[in-house]
């Protein structure tokens, strides 16, 4: 059967090939991308030398929602049928693995004779590797920024045999992935799901037969079986091998309109990985549960957009403050502690820029990292270095809150405004440094030693702002409580105008950093800025939240904060729970307010400029009512409930009968119930008085 060029979509439709290239003209070169969606298929034509440029538009609703496309009608320059792209020998020269190896030997197929034959091994919807490596040069061409084309590094398993490199291109709404594999097998399994699970996830994968070799979209189900998607997003765009391992080089759209897909949004993304050990006749073979080799890892994808980097002066110095050759303890996850100190007398400075510091070989070990500043209330802190947990601990170690420095996987160098330094050293600035370090081990290695830490650069010449860090959200209290037998609790805390008013300056403050904080519990965290009732603006929000991931982000623009009557700093917590079964009618807080790691928290450290005497702005929900609530509970349940004011709060938590309607009714208490705020300085002094 003779193709006929009315014919050309729907075999292209059926043999799943989302790259065709068309016969150049001798003047340039146009590909045809087929995008094989739920609807129709939709078209993208670009030129060599232009990147690839979207021509749908969609109405995204939810995570996994659906979408309306409008169909651009398909351009097509010339009337040949195309055929499949194939490597040269000389573009595979030197391929090793068997995921590989075979390509060497595919020819040029006639389309025509060969299609069955081709439909009978290709699985539909996905593509042969082999189809892709001149696709890079159209696809990325100009896209790349100026230092790199991936300026962003992470490694994806402990060992770090597989490193992922990213990019974001804004104007397009597209991640751009580039993974390493040194050491291919079978194949590799990369994705995103909600909280890192491999059931219910977003999947691309690079698998073998033993014959050949393919790459595409797929998805796995609440068992963790593995489907092939029919709408297919993960676009690959090169497979080329090099010395030190693969290379694949796919994009994905940050929305895609695919109820099987994960929508890419700000915070934290939760990546996961697997290694195919053996060949596989179909990928619904694989069972992503059963995978012994496999892993996650957490990044905050959507990077703010690249801007020119502040310069440093001339006199800028450098402070290394660095773990003491630590044995790394052989279990899953350790926090490990160090104090150091900084000079007698040493003068006011200003920090400029800190980066990591991370021992070579230990950069899928070394999870991230924090400095926090002593009290200045104590004239010495006990030298320490050891677990952050350990009995023996000097008890003033709890005494180091200040943050000056916080770095995890991903991050790059952290760049203060050009014209604003954090300032340390001095008078009222404590000479007592605290370096805590996350060895994250679960292969559980002995015999690693670390040295890993943050080098702070700093210069003696001040620059016109102060910047300062005020903590926003929840006073550290058992007032603030989470039910048990809840999946999801919502806590919220409030910086009112009670406060900015008398604490800001008239021309308000500027936030250009934040760094959201909670414990074990924490799932979800928003910073609004409201006012009079209605939202202004986000200032910082990670629908994925994991304690576990916890830096010190950019913000995407600053947002300028005035004490305006009824403005207020929002803080939206959203605790998400696994449903935990308990004794008896009882069972106290399923997590109470307060400082330890048992205990729950919730906050926000924003970076701001000029720096004001403010430091804590948080809020609890008034003690009067919640005794109130007590005692109502109390009527309803034949005085059980104790609310003799000796008993602590803790204590009558722990009376409460749990049951929907006392949840429900502490849930609109927290919601409606006036508030009490601290509206604190440096000092731990009220301010201003009268709050």
């Amino acid at each position: 059967m003779k193709a006929q060029p009315n014919t050309y979509i729907h075999l292209i439709e059926w043999c799943a090939a989302k790259f065709c290239f068309q016969t150049p003209s001798a003047d340039k070169l146009s590909t045809t991308i087929m995008i094989l969606g739920k609807n129709k298929p939709r078209t993208r034509t670009h030129r060599a030398g232009e990147g690839p440029k979207l021509s749908t538009e969609r109405d995204v609703i939810g995570r996994r929602g659906s979408c309306t496309t409008r169909l651009v009608t398909t351009h097509t320059e010339h009337n040949e049928r195309p055929h499949p792209l194939i490597l040269a020998n000389r573009d595979i020269a030197g391929f090793r693995s068997p995921i590989i190896s075979k390509l060497t030997k595919l020819r040029l197929w006639d389309f025509e004779s060969d299609f069955g034959s081709w439909l009978k091994v290709v699985p539909i919807y996905f593509t042969m590797v082999a189809a892709f490596l001149t696709v890079l040069l159209v696809s990325l061409h100009g896209t790349s920024p100026v230092e790199s084309s991936f300026p962003y590094k992470v490694p994806l398993d402990p060992k770090g045999m597989m490193e992922l490199y990213w990019n974001v291109s804004y104007p397009e709404k597209v991640v751009y992935f580039q993974i390493l594999i040194k050491d291919l097998k079978a194949g590799m399994i990369f994705g995103m799901s909600d909280r890192g699970d491999f059931e219910d996830a977003d999947l691309a994968i690079l698998w073998s037969n033993g014959f050949s070799s393919f790459f595409g979209d797929a998805w796995s189900d609440q068992e963790g079986r593995i489907h092939i998607d029919s709408q297919q997003d993960y676009q690959l765009l090169m497979a080329q091998q090099a010395p030190e391992g693969l290379y694949i080089v796919f994009k994905r759209a940050f929305s895609t309109c695919d109820p099987h897909d994960y929508l890419i949004e700000d915070g934290t993304v939760h990546l996961i990985y697997a290694v195919l050990e053996k060949p596989l006749h179909s990928i619904t073979a694989i069972n992503v549960s059963a995978i012994q080799n496999r892993g996650l890892q957490r990044v905050q994808l959507l990077k703010p957009e690249r801007q020119r980097l502040p310069p440093l002066p001339a006199d800028v110095r450098n402070l290394q403050v660095l773990a003491p050759n630590v044995l790394i303890p052989d279990q899953e996850t350790t926090y490990w502690c160090y104090i150091t100190e900084l000079p007698q007398n040493f003068p006011k400075h200003h920090i400029l820029m800190y980066e990591p510091v991370v021992t070579k070989g230990h950069e899928a070990i070394v999870h991230h990292m924090e400095v926090f500043q002593c009290s200045s209330d104590d004239e010495t802190i006990p030298h320490f270095s050891g677990p952050c947990d350990a009995k023996m601990k000097p008890e003033k170690l709890n005494h180091c809150r200040h943050v000056l420095a916080a770095w995890a996987m991903g991050a790059k160098p952290f760049y203060y405004p050009e014209d604003v330094g954090l300032a340390f050293g001095g008078p009222g600035s404590s000479r007592f440094l605290r370096l805590e370090v996350h060895y994250h081990n679960p292969l559980q290695l002995k015999g690693l030693r670390d040295s890993s830490g943050i080098r702070l650069h700093y210069t003696p010449s001040l620059r016109k702002f102060d910047a300062g860090i005020m903590e926003l959200g929840l006073v550290y209290t058992p007032l603030m409580a989470i039910p048990p037998l809840q999946k999801q609790f919502v806590l919220s805390g409030y910086c009112t105008d009670k406060c900015t008013n008398k604490a800001l300056p008239p021309d308000g403050i500027r936030v250009f950093g934040s760094q959201l904080h909670t414990h074990l519990t924490g799932r979800a965290v928003s910073t609004m800025l409201v006012r009079e009732g209605r939202e202004v603006e986000v200032l910082n929000e990670d629908k994925h939240f994991s304690p576990h991931f916890q830096e010190i982000r950019m913000l995407k623009k600053m947002v300028h904060v005035l004490p305006t009557s009824g403005a207020r700093l929002q803080l939206e917590p959203i605790i998400m729970l696994i449903w935990l079964p308990f004794n008896g009618a009882g069972g106290g807080c399923r997590k109470c307010g307060g400082f330890s790691i048992t205990d729950e928290m919730c906050v926000n450290y924003i970076h701001y400029y000029p720096r004001t005497e403010l430091e804590v702005c948080k809020s609890h929900v008034d003690p009067g009512f919640l005794s109130k609530y007590f005692h109502l509970i109390n009527r309803f349940n034949s005085d059980d409930v104790c609310t003799c004011p000796q008993v602590s709060v803790t204590e009558q938590y722990r009376e409460v009968p749990w049951n929907p309607f006392s949840v429900d009714v502490l849930n609109s208490l927290y919601g409606f119930a006036p508030i009490s705020e601290h509206c604190n300085k440096s000092s731990a002094m009220r301010f201003p008085e009268d709050v």
